[in-house]
């Protein structure tokens, strides 16, 4: 098997189980994000990530945790198969010789390169996921409807009726920003920490518990580099189109920081990290898996 098709089976796997461990944190970590300012005193919808995910539960049910679950899984082979093929082909042209071990930056690079690439399916995608998450945490009066889409297909509809098909593509600006420098560090951060458990550049043969521990804290460091980004990213894809709060994403940032400080750039950061770790660990660990046994 080639290494293409190695890539894209290994990442589809490593991307499906990230996302059964890792949706239900993500879909509370968007509710915070993407929750109105509460007016003068009065409390926000969702004191906390706890409150969240009691309130989606008491609302919705169990089922609610993994509202927009279904455009990510039905995309997370073409996701993992750009990301990670992406990635190979980058350290192809990277490599001094067939199979020659790389170095942490020269990984940095791929990942930047393998950013580029996945920002564009990961835009629509996003938007489709983040405005189910949201739309409950959006509602201001418990007399208001709490569901304005059916589902993903709904989610796309109402997206091209209002704003034509680069309404898709809301927030491409954002994502970029957090694609790009993202899967920097987290495949820099990955691989140098493999290196480190492996003492040497011959990391092949790492436990299982190694490689979840270096996909882990890769994921978390994803996190801690550009989370303000995701919030921004968040609301300016979860805002109306026809009378926008946002005009950018500088401008979501401003009145983000004026409205709320930096903690407002913050909002959901508890369940993104608690998140990152477990999910990344099984991720990469379903990945260099699933590679090694098609080599």
């Amino acid at each position: 098997m080639g290494d293409v098709a190695r890539d894209l089976a290994a990442g589809t796997i490593g991307g499906i189980a990230q996302l059964i461990v890792g949706h239900p944190f993500d879909t509370i970590k968007v509710k915070l994000q993407s929750q109105p300012a509460p007016l003068p005193g009065r409390p926000p919808k969702y004191s906390g990530a706890m409150d969240a995910v009691k309130q989606t539960v008491a609302s919705e049910g169990p089922r609610g945790l993994y509202k927009g679950m279904g455009v990510p899984l039905a995309t997370v082979a073409a996701f993992n198969a750009v990301l990670f093929s992406a990635r190979g082909q980058m350290e192809a042209l990277l490599r001094s010789e067939p199979g020659a071990p790389l170095t942490v930056s020269q990984q940095g690079v791929c990942g930047f390169g393998a950013g580029i690439a996945v920002s564009f399916l990961a835009c629509p995608t996003e938007l489709t996921k983040c405005r189910l998450q949201a739309q409950s945490a959006l509602v201001v009066s418990s007399a208001a409807s709490v569901v304005k889409y059916a589902g993903p297909m709904d989610v796309a509809r109402h997206v091209v009726h209002e704003a034509g098909f680069k309404g898709l593509f809301k927030g491409m600006v954002p994502t970029m920003a957090r694609e790009l420098p993202g899967n920097a560090v987290v495949f820099g951060v990955y691989e140098s920490l493999k290196q480190h458990l492996a003492g040497g550049l011959d990391t092949s043969g790492l436990s299982k518990g190694s490689l979840m521990l270096a996909g882990g804290l890769s994921g978390a460091s994803f996190w801690l580099f550009v989370y303000p980004t995701d919030v921004v990213k968040s609301v300016i894809q979860v805002d109306d189109y026809k009378k926008p709060k946002y005009s950018s994403s500088i401008d979501a940032f401003r009145k983000i920081l004026a409205s709320e400080g930096i903690k407002g750039l913050y909002r959901g950061f508890g369940p993104a990290m608690a998140r990152s770790v477990p999910a990344n660990a099984v991720c990469f660990l379903a990945y260099e898996m699933t590679r090694s046994s098609l080599s």
